[in-house]
């Protein structure tokens, strides 16, 4: 294909699959998907292939979606689907690793034949169950599990699965906006492809797909072919909820002969009791993304650039556990995936990588009920630390690495539901010193303005030790986490008084505030 006309092509679907986004990110209900764009949209080819994806978006969604739309349309292929059909899952095996992030794919018409597929993966604040912690004792106790199915017919609801998803969660009105949400921005997607290929005079785009895939791979594996051939360790060590140490490893073997790279986290942790296992996916979804962050950041993400990263893991290790192990916290593992990679790297492109960050931001999730005893929806704010330092420059303050979420404002959190925020700023002095510091980590402080009950899921981390300097430098503070006044790192009581008491286990919180 003309090199000139392909670019145009390309932009036209880059553009397409970001306007999804941003369609489904303005109309959202949830802070976190509103405000922080915890989300991701992507178009695939009529085999399941990930061609494009928005410009917006986290890389454990963006890299997850492809997984997930290729095992969606295994199960449902062409054949057996029709005009105004959407599929939809949440199962924390197909798509990216636990039963919060749901994901929908809609096939895209033109002519009476399927061209392609769009879909999305957002957070959802609410799926029933135990809630956003680690203390679940598997994932049936952690929420609904929505295998795959169609959401719609044809365009009619599938009312029995409406039923059993509004049946299921404490806040409907939300969950279903948000759906909404989902469903507008496939919409404008779909209708934005058949426009294109109208204006192109295209009548496929599988043919467009494939070019683009065959040079974004080959891209790729040209990059790999300038390291060095060879096998290089890293490993990290960090602390999660409940106070117990993690280690992951992963040895990242290049081969410049062929342009690949294989990374092994054989010998890491085995998985856990808690809600912080790692399905592959989000493995595979943050391992590619440490690779091609250090190597090649400015080529298209799709199948093609993500074709030459092969990750594997030992089953029933932390990062990648098996069925029915509890995962809802499984960021508190999987966004540390990274570092040893980095740290590996480090041996063959040291000017490429960065050192360690503060790893996962710090969720909260709330749910309870306003003074007079109405339910207030369930909202989630997090909390970054700060980003590594990289070469030749300092790391960023209070930024989430690698997860790439905003922060969400707090006068939209104060509006949303009955809390108040005391102190948000950065902790002066959390850094790491070196020639290039690391980024400060923030402190924040609230409470809960009512007397009704209400419940606090937090997922910490690097509670033990701070985030290693590289080449001397020194490593950053760890964090601390408070409730009344008292370090909280694993289960607790505490209570000042009869008009605040609360229950803390595996950062699970459940009191009632004056």
């Amino acid at each position: 294909m003309d090199g000139a006309r392909l670019e145009i092509l390309w932009s036209n679907l880059r553009a397409i699959v970001t306007e999804q986004s941003k369609v489904l990110q303005r109309t959202a209900f949830s802070p976190i998907v509103r405000e922080a764009g915890d989300h991701a949209s992507a178009l695939f080819d009529t085999s399941g292939r990930m061609i494009a994806q928005a410009d917006i978006g986290t890389p454990g969604h963006i890299n997850s979606l492809a997984f997930c739309g290729a095992h969606l349309i295994k199960l449902f292929p062409p054949s057996e689907l029709s005009p105004g059909d959407l599929l939809i899952t949440n199962d924390p095996w197909l798509g990216a690793g636990h039963l919060f992030d749901v994901t929908i794919l809609a096939p895209i018409y033109h002519d009476s034949s399927i061209v392609g597929f769009t879909g999305s993966t957002i957070h959802h604040t609410d799926v029933g169950g135990y809630g956003h912690g680690a203390g679940a004792r598997d994932v049936y106790e952690e929420g609904l599990w929505i295998p795959p199915m169609k959401l719609y017919h044809a365009g009619v609801p599938d009312r029995s699965l409406h039923a059993i998803i509004q049946q299921n969660v404490r806040v409907p009105d939300q969950v279903f906006g948000d759906l909404a949400a989902q469903i507008s921005g496939t919409r404008v997607a779909a209708e934005r492809i058949t426009s294109m290929l109208d204006r192109q005079k295209l009548g496929e785009l599988d043919s467009v797909g494939a070019e683009i895939l065959v040079r974004s791979e080959e891209a790729m594996r040209n990059t790999i072919r300038r390291l060095r051939s060879g096998t290089y360790h890293g490993e990290s060590q960090f602390t999660v909820p409940g106070g117990a140490t993690v280690t992951l490893k992963a040895a990242v073997t290049v081969d410049n002969r062929f342009g690949d790279i294989v990374v092994d986290f054989a010998g890491s942790s085995p998985q856990s009791e808690l809600g912080i296992n790692v399905v592959m996916n989000y493995t595979h979804a943050y391992s590619s993304f440490a690779v091609r962050a250090c190597l090649a950041p400015d080529l298209p993400n799709n199948s093609g650039s993500l074709a030459p990263i092969r990750v594997t893991a030992p089953k029933g290790s932390i990062v990648n556990c098996v069925p029915p192990c509890p995962v809802n916290a499984r960021h508190a593992v999987g966004m540390y995936v990274p570092m040893p990679i980095m740290k590996a790297l480090y041996s063959v492109a040291p000017d490429r990588i960065l050192a360690e960050s503060a790893g996962a931001p710090w969720p909260f999730h709330i749910h309870g009920h306003w003074a007079d005893g109405s339910a207030f929806p369930n909202f989630m704010f997090a909390s970054a630390g700060g980003m590594g330092a990289r070469a030749g420059k300092p790391g960023l303050s209070a930024t989430g690495f690698p997860t790439g979420v905003s922060a969400i404002p707090l006068e939209i959190l104060e509006a949303k539901a009955p809390i108040v925020f005391l102190q948000r700023e950065l902790r002066r002095g959390s850094r790491g010193r070196g020639r290039y510091a690391g980024g400060d980590g923030q402190s924040i402080k609230f409470r809960l303005r009512t007397k009704q009950k209400w419940i606090l899921n937090a997922s910490t981390g690097r509670t033990g030790d701070g985030p290693e300097g590289i080449e001397g430098g020194e490593p950053g503070k760890p964090g601390v986490f408070f409730v009344d006044g008292q370090a909280v790192n694993d289960v607790k009581k505490i209570g000042s008084s009869g008009k605040r008491v609360g229950v803390f286990s595996n950062f699970r919180a459940l009191g009632a505030c004056m």
